[in-house]
């Protein structure tokens, strides 16, 4: 498949579940060598998931399928440029290119802006809305100690 062939295929999936379960339009599909792996589309009402975004749904599905969590040699195609949890899931799962199709300001546009979100997230965790408090931070660290220590250890 082309990719213009596999970005169709997900915008399709976006509108399958906007109207056969009322999900956002929000889908993905994990692709290598033009051969789609894995789809995804929110399912946030349904799974009264926060995290369902297309993108994450798509990444647990190939990494289920896959038996890993590094799709390093992978693609991913959105029907939306991501919002700031979905680019680090792509960046965690090690994708190597990203295709989209809606931007961000589109999504703004419908009421969806993700820039109160991005400008949150690039604060120092002291400076951010959500109030934080360190706690027992000797103690967790300890648990790290022992993991690098541990036979399966892989950062």
């Amino acid at each position: 498949m082309t990719p213009k062939e596999i970005m169709a295929h997900a915008i399709d999936i976006s509108r399958r579940e906007l109207h056969a379960r009322g999900y956002r339009p929000f889908a993905a599909v994990i692709v290598k060598d033009g051969e789609i792996i894995a789809e995804g589309c929110n399912d946030t009402v349904e799974s009264f998931d926060p995290t369902g975004h297309g993108e994450v749904v798509a990444i647990r599905n190939a990494t289920r399928k896959l038996k890993t969590s590094d799709l390093s040699g992978y693609e991913i195609y959105t029907t939306c440029e991501p919002c700031s949890l979905c680019v680090a899931a792509i960046w965690w799962a090690k994708l190597d290119k990203m295709y989209y199709a809606n931007t961000l300001a589109d999504c703004a546009t419908l009421g969806l802006d993700c820039a109160p979100l991005e400008s949150e997230v690039s604060l120092p965790i002291a400076e951010r809305k959500l109030p934080t408090e360190r706690i027992l931070a000797e103690e967790a660290h300890l648990v790290f100690d022992e993991w690098v220590k541990s036979p399966g250890f892989n950062a």
